[in-house]
């Protein structure tokens, strides 16, 4: 009797030391959550290289441009390089409200009307389709870039812009079925 009560009370021991444990891992786990934030503050850095970038391409590009004669192509190019640099930025700055707010924390603006609608509404699944959208029209954007200057890139480089750029419609697209099939599935 005595080594069975010997027994129960040590059971119920080791089943408390493993609470403790469990607790203590899941407040680690659920923690580790702010070992994002440097990536986001890299990702907000690399959005002021891009204005730098912005800036330089339309001080040194852009503008000369107004002043000397130059082909149409040219200045659609010029043009094309800086709706290149936003739509990357852009991206990033989803990536950043979006990846916080779903994966660190909430953000704390209160009654703030310049909120983006969009910021509190974004669902993962939302997320991935953004960034597919967004790398499908920066992949057009080089696509046509390229057939401007068709006649100064060789075929084999075109060819693979063409594929890598239906890679990223066709993955869009795969991405959106099984967003699709899945809102079905938990319907």
């Amino acid at each position: 009797m005595k080594s069975s009560l010997s027994e129960t009370i040590s059971n119920k021991v080791k089943i408390s030391n493993l609470k403790k444990l469990e607790k203590i891992l899941e407040k680690a786990i659920f923690s580790a959550r702010w070992l994002l934030i440097p990536f986001y503050v890299c990702c907000l850095l690399l959005i002021v290289i891009l204005v730098i970038k912005f800036t330089q391409n339309f001080c040194f590009k852009v503008i000369p441009l107004v002043f000397i004669e130059v082909e149409q192509s040219e200045v659609i190019l010029s043009i094309l390089e800086l709706i290149d640099l936003l739509l990357v930025a852009n991206l990033l700055i989803i990536i950043v409200f979006s990846g916080y707010e779903s994966f660190v924390s909430k953000f704390d603006l209160g009654e703030n009307v310049d909120r983006p609608e969009w910021m509190s509404n974004i669902s993962f699944s939302n997320l991935k389709l953004k960034l597919m959208g967004s790398l499908v029209t920066i992949s057009a954007i080089d696509l046509l870039g390229s057939f401007i200057k068709v006649a100064e890139i060789s075929q084999r480089i075109l060819i693979w812009q063409v594929i890598i750029h239906f890679t990223f419609v066709l993955s869009g697209l795969l991405f959106a079925w099984m967003d699709k099939i899945g809102e079905q599935i938990n319907s």
